[in-house]
């Protein structure tokens, strides 16, 4: 009886051990502190639209408690499990994508978001979600490693969401979707010269995109102004300084912070909304301005902190579904967070990317505390070889 009660507290105790209580605080305490620049960053906006000014401010705590619950619910649970419906998982977001079309509506000259209640649902946030499981559940059911037929496979499954997100046109979520299926097949095992062959091929039909891509539909107009005007940010043209009206007020905002910041609720650029699209987009700025280089260096160093959480499970996952879901994940949360930061500071192209757990959105917000669940439900199980 001792040695069963003794075993028993073995398992509780290896099942406490195992549970990554750094990257759920760390989680949560980002996601508060989104919750504050959601409404810092939004007051103005919803000043000059005529509505509350705890409308944005309600509706990302609500956004916050449903993600907490479904990371809650998918730590929970063997990650295991999404391995046998991940084909599905698939399906339903090409479904989602395909629906945009459909019963979609646009905004912003972008047809991106499906009205589900008062609930506005963006299909392309859990098509990525869905592409990194239907990635691992592909690669986990390949003992032998990859063929070419495999591989070529794999450039379908993802290239299909790609094409679809593009057309919408959201080309910041295809360009995340294009760089997790490099790092998940880097992940696989495909080797160098094969994944340098492919990066070459996508620079060139990245090129070929820039030049045709207005013709044939690929590229929207304001998309092609949006990439030249970010080559050419010193010019006084009156054409490119329109273009990226955004980018100028956010560096002005982020350039006001100083080293400590103006404080919380305070900022000129912050408060009065002379950055458009602050609350989601150009989050950023208003971090940069209430919080200063050092407080702004912190809340990099928080999500940097959750990406290496999430890596970490990578490296400790004892199955292939389990490495590359992780893998997937982690460079979902890295990359929109560079992308993100550095559009807000003028370093990269506006995409329209949000910063994980800080932008205000409903489907963003969900997705990535998705993605923290599965993952701690990788750390959890990383030492059971058992199916259930």
């Amino acid at each position: 009886m001792r040695a069963a009660i003794s075993l028993s507290d073995s398992r509780t105790t290896r099942r406490v051990v195992d549970f990554d209580l750094a990257l759920v605080v760390t989680t949560v305490a980002t996601a508060i502190l989104g919750i504050v620049m959601v409404y810092t960053g939004s007051r103005g906006t919803a000043a000059s639209a005529g509505i509350s000014s705890h409308y944005f401010l309600n509706r990302q705590i609500l956004f916050v408690f449903l993600g907490i619950g479904v990371m809650g619910a998918l730590a929970s649970i063997d990650y295991r499990r999404i391995e046998l419906v991940g084909m599905v998982i698939y399906g339903l977001s090409i479904a989602g994508l395909l629906g945009v079309f459909l019963i979609g509506h646009s905004a912003q000259g972008a047809g991106r978001w499906i009205n589900v209640g008062p609930i506005e649902v963006q299909p392309s946030e859990f098509a990525i979600v869905g592409l990194i499981v239907a990635l691992s559940t592909f690669v986990a059911r390949r003992i032998d490693g990859l063929s070419w037929q495999d591989l070529a496979r794999m450039l379908a499954m993802a290239g299909l969401p790609i094409v679809l997100v593009m057309i919408q046109p959201d080309l910041g979520t295809a360009i995340i979707m294009a760089i997790i299926l490099v790092v998940m097949l880097a992940v696989a095992g495909l080797p160098v010269r094969t994944l340098l062959l492919l990066m070459f091929g996508a620079g060139i039909m990245f090129f070929l995109a820039i030049k045709i891509g207005p013709r044939v539909g690929l590229l929207h107009g304001y998309q092609f102004s949006r990439l030249g005007s970010f080559l050419q940010q010193d010019s006084h043209k009156r054409s490119i300084q329109h273009s990226i009206y955004n980018v100028v007020q956010s560096k002005i905002a982020i350039s006001n912070g100083g080293a400590f910041g103006r404080g919380i609720g305070h900022g000129v650029q912050t408060n009065l909304g002379y950055v458009p699209e602050q609350q989601t987009d150009f989050i950023f700025s208003a971090v940069g301005e209430q919080l200063g280089f050092f407080g702004s260096t912190l809340v990099l160093l928080m999500l940097g902190t959750i990406a290496w959480r999430v890596l970490r499970a990578a490296q400790l996952a004892r199955d292939t579904f389990g490495r590359m879901l992780c893998a997937g994940f982690f460079a979902f949360i890295a990359y929109s967070t560079f992308q993100n930061a550095g559009m807000a500071m003028g370093i990269m192209p506006v995409t329209g990317v949000p910063l994980p757990f800080i932008s205000y959105g409903g489907s963003a917000t969900i997705c990535f505390f998705a993605v923290v669940g599965i993952a701690l439900s990788v750390r959890r199980h990383k030492g059971r070889r058992h199916a259930f």
